[in-house]
């Protein structure tokens, strides 16, 4: 995925969830944040970031912050990006894919992707990933009774025998394994095991990020603690 008219500012606070100050070309700016959760190891202040001007006259702000550098690796944060480094893929992942929609529900969740694979329907989730350390990623960055709640909606698919999936988009490349969060969130680690162990397929993939793209790369080992 790309995005158009990137800038690069100067990352100065973050009041609330859904904006920030930022330095641009020395002036500052308030721009939206696209990405509602914590990221205190990224935005810090004085951190190098990167906008995306919005040519929306009805939006209150006109650039969106979409990706930070820590030290010299640039993540995207960007909560709407792993669905479509998703969509672009996943018929890497699966060669026989056949049909693929978005946004479609089971029982009393909403799943982000259903497709068939060869003759086989399947539903996915997909969870964009942030938090870096020393090389190992690690998911969620706080806790999330909604992502543990995809889990066992996708435990019961497999166990009704549809195949079900859960893909993990690391938003940035070059890190060595991803795992469960388990210090931050243990039930969401909890789900991600019995969900595997009832044979959920779990993936992850890293990403090329560059000021005005993110494309899905290499597929990064899972470890299961």
């Amino acid at each position: 995925m790309r995005y158009d008219s990137i800038r690069e500012a100067i990352f100065i606070e973050r009041p609330n969830r859904f904006i920030a100050h930022v330095l641009l070309d020395g002036a500052p700016v308030v721009c939206h944040v696209k990405n509602t959760g914590r990221c205190r190891e990224l935005l810090v202040p004085e951190a190098r970031v990167v906008l995306s001007y919005s040519t929306n006259p009805l939006r209150k702000t006109a650039y969106d912050l979409v990706s930070v550098y820590k030290g010299e690796r640039l993540i995207n944060m960007d909560s709407q990006a792993p669905n479509a480094i998703a969509a672009e893929y996943l018929p890497r992942l699966f060669p026989d894919l056949t049909e693929l929609r978005r946004e479609v529900s089971w029982g009393d969740s909403r799943f982000d992707f259903y497709g068939v694979k060869g003759d086989r329907p399947f539903y996915l989730e997909v969870k964009g990933v942030t938090l870096e350390r020393d090389g190992r990623v690690l998911f969620p960055d706080a806790p999330t009774e909604r992502g543990a709640k995809h889990l066992r909606e996708l435990k019961k698919l497999r166990q009704a025998g549809t195949d079900a999936y859960v893909l993990f988009v690391i938003q940035m490349q070059g890190v060595l394994s991803l795992e469960a969060n388990r210090e931050t969130d243990p039930p969401f680690a909890d789900a991600l095991l019995a969900a595997r162990a009832a044979g959920v397929g779990v993936y992850a993939v890293d990403c090329l990020v560059t000021p005005d793209s993110v494309t899905a790369q290499s597929t990064v080992p899972v470890l299961f603690l």
